[in-house]
Parts: structure tokens; C-alpha cells; sequence
């Protein structure tokens, strides 16, 4: 019983920093692009983590095996990577169109896209927690955008395609995850994001202005630092949670992450008003937003108890 008591504390608070480092994320980028691009500031965060994670495995001596793997591996590592860079970059491209807070929540409609694919590829079955959480989360999705949407569309400052753009990050993630689970079969977890961190940093390299890097002042290069980070730090926590905790409780907590980005972005409309703004939100909007965080839990929590899945920001 102790010992159990301990994973489910040590497990809720890796979760719970997972759920910080997401959420707190956004704010780091849009500062980032006020001066750089989503393409340049993904091609940095893989490439940094690539050569971490290069360092620890050449440490440990566990670089993975080249021979052995059919064509079918490689090429699920090359779309995995691609769905990947996909969503880092749309992730930070979105920023540009409308507010963190924003495509947080429409972010969370990863998991349930991850749920689908794994129903029409894996033959996962569907439980009634999970649908009701699903039908909990659309109904908080309209109720979120019967305001928003008008306010983005009117809005001189958001505009109406960030929300697409988020649709398509979140897709992309969750095609990376369907992939990935297939491809733990052939790697580890390390050697599986040594691979992605520094092909991803070799596809984005050439689309990438590093010139802009020098053109940041002191708050950039922290800022960039802590993105660079974040990656490490947020992946690391949550394949240390999935390892001593339970899958859906794990993803449960990350779901808090819009609460995070909520609360600091208010922390920067204060610091940087000429960045950053409040949203003004109704009722219906912050109903909406209960509603989105609340269905993403409910299903996360109906399903069936695993630590193999993973998932990536």
C-alpha cells in the first residue's frame, strides 16, 4: 500500500508539471515570435533536444540499431516525425492568428481524435465514459465559440483562421501518436525521440531564419531557452508518470493545461499589455471552457487502465 501511495503521488506530480510546462508554454512562444517563425523556433527546440537526448543515450550506450528494421519502420518513424513537426509548428503558427488560451482548448480535441484512430486501427473499443465525454466537450466547444468566434471574426487583433490551423495541429498530433505506439515495438523511448528530435531538425533546418535569433534581446533568449527546455522537461515528466501511473489518470491532469495557459496570460497582459490581451468571455464562453477541460478528463479517465501509451507537445 505505501509503495502504491507513492507512485500515485510521485505519478499526479509529474503529471501535474506536464500540465504547467504545456500550459505555460504558449506564452513563451508568442513572445519568440514577435521577431522569429514558427519553422525557425521548432527547428531550435529539435535540435537542441536531439543533441540531449544524443548525450544520454551515447551515456547510457544505448544507440539504437539501424539493421534489422523492414521498410515499414522507417517509414512509420519518417511519418511520425512529419505529423510531428506538423503540430510543433501549426502549435506556434496558430499563435500568430489568436490567443493562447484559445488554442489550448481547441487543442484539446487531440485526445479524442487520438481515441478515434485507435478504434479504426487498433480495434479499441469505446466505452460509455468516453463518449460521454466526448458529447461533453463538443457541447463545450460550441458553447466556447458561440462567443468567440463572433468577437475573432469583428477582432482586429484574432483572426478566424488560428482556430483551423489548431484543428490541424491537433490532427497531426494525434496521427504522430498513432504512430509512435506501433513503433515502441522497435524502439525505446529514447532512442524513438532521438530519431524524431534530430530528423525534425534536419527537415525544418532548411525553412529556418537563424539570423532572426540575433536579433533577440535578453527576455528572447530566455524565453527561447525555456522553450528548448520545456520540451525536455514536459516529455520527460509525463513518460515518467505513464511509467508509474495510470494512463487515464495521467491524461486527466494534463487536461488542466488551458487552466495554466489562462492564468498566465493574464500574468503577461500585465506585464506586456502591447503582446498580449485579455479576452473578454460571457458566460456561455467560460461554461464552454468547463465544459472542454471536463469532457477532455471524462474521457481520458473512461479508458482502459495502460502504461504504453504516450503522447508529445
Amino acid at each position: 500500500m505505501p509503495q502504491t501511495f507513492q507512485s500515485s503521488t510521485l505519478g499526479a506530480l509529474f503529471a501535474l508539471v506536464t500540465a504547467f510546462m504545456w500550459g505555460v508554454l504558449p506564452i513563451f512562444l508568442k513572445l519568440l515570435l514577435v521577431d522569429s517563425d514558427a519553422y525557425t523556433i521548432t527547428a531550435v527546440r529539435f535540435i537542441f533536444a536531439g543533441a540531449v537526448v544524443l548525450s544520454i543515450v551515447l551515456f547510457n550506450a544505448k544507440l539504437p540499431r539501424l539493421k534489422g528494421h523492414g521498410w515499414s519502420i522507417w517509414s512509420l518513424l519518417l511519418l511520425g516525425t512529419v505529423f510531428l513537426l506538423i503540430n510543433y509548428v501549426t502549435n506556434v503558427l496558430a499563435l500568430e492568428y489568436i490567443s493562447p488560451s484559445t488554442v489550448q482548448l481547441v487543442m484539446q480535441l487531440a485526445p479524442f481524435l487520438l481515441i478515434v484512430g485507435g478504434i479504426a486501427l487498433y480495434n479499441e473499443s469505446l466505452s460509455r465514459p468516453q463518449l460521454a465525454g466526448a458529447i461533453i466537450l463538443f457541447t463545450g466547444m460550441a458553447f466556447f465559440f458561440n462567443q468567440r468566434i463572433p468577437v475573432i471574426i469583428s477582432s482586429e487583433t484574432e483572426r478566424i483562421e488560428g482556430v483551423f490551423i489548431v484543428v490541424v495541429s491537433a490532427t497531426a498530433w494525434a496521427v504522430y501518436a498513432l504512430t509512435q505506439k506501433r513503433l515502441f515495438s522497435a524502439f525505446t523511448s529514447q532512442q524513438l525521440t532521438l530519431f524524431i528530435y534530430l530528423l525534425g531538425g534536419l527537415i525544418l533546418f532548411p525553412f529556418s531564419d537563424l539570423d532572426s535569433l540575433f536579433t533577440f534581446n535578453s527576455v528572447q533568449w530566455f524565453a527561447l531557452l525555456f522553450c528548448c527546455v520545456n520540451t525536455l522537461v514536459a516529455y520527460g515528466a509525463f513518460t515518467h508518470a505513464m511509467q508509474i501511473w495510470d494512463a487515464s489518470k495521467v491524461s486527466a491532469i494534463i487536461s488542466i493545461s488551458p487552466v495554466f495557459t489562462y492564468l498566465s496570460n493574464k500574468m503577461a497582459v500585465a506585464l506586456a499589455p502591447e503582446l498580449f490581451y485579455e479576452e473578454q468571455l460571457n458566460w456561455a464562453a467560460y461554461l464552454g471552457a468547463f465544459f472542454i477541460i471536463g469532457g477532455a478528463m471524462l474521457a481520458a479517465l473512461g479508458k482502459q487502465s495502460t502504461r504504453n501509451s504516450t503522447a508529445d507537445k
